[in-house]
């Protein structure tokens, strides 16, 4: 697989505060890799640098060769929180905002999506309770057709088992040349998806493991996870 994603030595502040600190992470194509830790821990944070939404960071970021923040966000989907649209826009008119803005943007896709997702795009932001607007922004995210797919804790609101459905559906509609990273506290609900684990702890990747190895030592992507904060839990 080639190389898709290279961080180098980055580190952010904020407010004075250190979020990340020479932070290295190198992704292939064609991965589905979790990037897990507690809460504060930065995982949110740095998938917003990814995304060029967070700024002001010291070190390099190369996406496919895409350094600067314009750049790399043609390369990739992320999902925010569709916080640029008011409560009474409907579902049709942000997809067609996507539509117009993301060149990459599949609306046949997203329709595909939309039906999966049970949702009428007629709607109102407003009247989307948290789960459904969490599935709005994963078909958004899907319809377009990027080298990187960044999930933000995209199931929290989701009921276990249309949460179980769209995860065993991922993989069909990722290309196979595309990565995912996706954050979760799910973790056993995604792991048998999984090739990658990043750890993020101490403001930092404590951690990159491929699955298999983990999963050849005889734990779970959970065990293997929550042994990070066993000796913690001791004290």
């Amino acid at each position: 697989m080639s190389e898709l994603l290279t961080i180098s030595g980055l580190t952010y502040k904020k407010n004075q505060r250190t979020i990340l600190k020479d932070v290295n992470l190198n992704l292939s194509s064609g991965k589905i890799v979790a990037l897990l830790g507690e809460n504060g821990a930065g995982k949110t944070t740095l998938m917003r640098i990814i995304a060029g939404v967070a700024k002001n960071y010291k070190g390099q970021i190369n996406l496919e060769g895409a350094t600067k923040e314009a750049e790399r966000k043609a390369k990739l989907s992320f999902t925010d929180g569709l916080t640029g649209f008011s409560d009474s826009t409907k579902i049709q008119e942000v997809v067609r905002f996507y539509a117009t803005i993301f060149q990459d943007f599949d609306e046949n896709e997203f329709e595909e999506l939309r039906k999966f997702m049970h949702l009428d795009p007629e709607m109102k932001l407003s009247q989307l309770s948290r789960g459904m607007r969490e599935k709005l922004i994963i078909a958004l995210t899907f319809a377009r057709k990027t080298d990187l797919y960044l999930l933000d804790e995209p199931f929290g609101g989701i009921d276990a088992m249309a949460c179980k459905k769209i995860i065993n559906s991922i993989i069909l509609w990722k290309d196979e040349k595309s990565t995912i990273l996706i954050s979760d506290h799910f973790v056993n609900e995604i792991s048998a998806l999984l090739d990658e684990v990043v750890i993020v702890k101490d403001n930092t990747v404590l951690e990159h493991k491929s699955a298999d190895d983990i999963r050849q030592h005889h734990k779970t992507i959970e065990e293997y996870y929550e042994s990070f904060y066993t000796d913690e839990d001791d004290e």
